[in-house]
């Protein structure tokens, strides 16, 4: 049996306090939070997404903040880097406005293209790459408007253990085709118009370590349940252990660790984010799952209180 996935479906990454992931994602990227819910496997901690104007597959960066936790390192094991695509003739905007938030920033180039590369708050690393590819993000905040917006992602730089396993996985496993190697990196390209690039670090240093500024996942696309159930087959048949189907609401999950060391999960693209709140309401409000619906109110006394908010340059 051969597949291929379309690409990336999300990441999720762990961060620091959740005011202070708000205001950079949405207030600084000018993303849009799609939807404020809860870790499903430890409620007392927030999952935020933020996402394009409609929070589809391909754009969704989602964190799990542990405001008082001690940071993690990241290394071999992890996603190294995550990529942004932004319009083409977009990076001078994205320059001026990191520099008017005081936002460090280098410059690089990598495959032929060039990448501004930056920090969060907490230390993930980011960069931005004009893309002719990808729908216009139609979400407007902040000052960032649909011509220069972040589309979603462009993809992601993979920090691995065992590189050359890594990439058997990739082109083996999850379908994507290799481009062609430069330097200290390999690119890999799956079909979709956003979130397909991939580049794995051929050279390998120390592991990395959890917590905040660190990735926790890399989620691939799958088109829906039926297709994820033999992604699960596929990855079993290919001697990796996968879990379970898992319902997140959103979207359904099955997980694998690759032998890089790095956590895959497959997820489905529907049902979306708009199934429990409105294209116009979607992240305004704590949304949870029907089993800790009935212990909303000692949550939301838990939850630090968060709110998208306008910033100043």
């Amino acid at each position: 049996m051969t597949k291929h996935t379309a690409g990336i479906h999300h990441i999720t990454a762990i961060v620091g306090h959740p005011q202070e992931n708000v205001d950079f994602y949405a207030g600084v990227l000018g993303l849009r939070l799609v939807k404020r819910t809860v870790n499903f496997d430890d409620p007392g901690t927030y999952h935020l997404y933020f996402g394009d104007d409609q929070g589809r597959p391909g754009t969704i960066i989602t964190f799990f903040p542990w405001a008082q936790a001690h940071p993690g390192k990241i290394g071999d094991g992890q996603v190294g880097v995550t990529t942004y695509a932004v319009p083409s003739g977009a990076l001078e905007y994205w320059k001026q406005r990191l520099t008017a938030f005081h936002i460090p920033y280098v410059l690089s180039e990598r495959f032929g293209e060039a990448y501004i590369q930056f920090e969060d708050p907490h230390g993930l690393q980011l960069e931005l790459v004009e893309r002719e590819a990808g729908a216009l993000n139609r979400w407007s905040f902040g000052g960032v408007t649909k011509d220069v917006a972040i589309k979603g992602f462009g993809g992601a730089v993979l920090f691995s253990s065992s590189p050359e396993r890594t990439a058997e996985v990739l082109t083996d496993v999850m379908g994507l085709e290799l481009v062609g190697t430069e330097g200290d990196y390999a690119r890999y390209r799956a079909s979709s118009d956003i979130g397909n690039i991939v580049d794995v670090k051929l050279t390998t240093g120390q592991r990395g370590i959890m917590g905040p500024g660190t990735v926790h996942h890399l989620a691939w696309r799958a088109v829906d349940n039926e297709d994820q159930l033999s992604w699960q087959q596929h990855v079993a048949e290919r001697g990796l252990h996968v879990t379970d189907v898992r319902d997140r609401n959103y979207f359904n999950a099955i997980y694998f660790r690759e032998p890089g060391n790095i956590l895959f999960e497959i997820a489905t693209d529907p049902p979306g984010f708009a199934h429990d709140e409105s294209y116009e309401s979607m992240g305004s409000k704590l949304m949870l799952p029907a089993q800790y619906e009935q212990h909303r109110k000692q949550l939301e006394q838990m939850l630090i209180p968060i709110e998208v908010r306008q910033l100043e340059q």
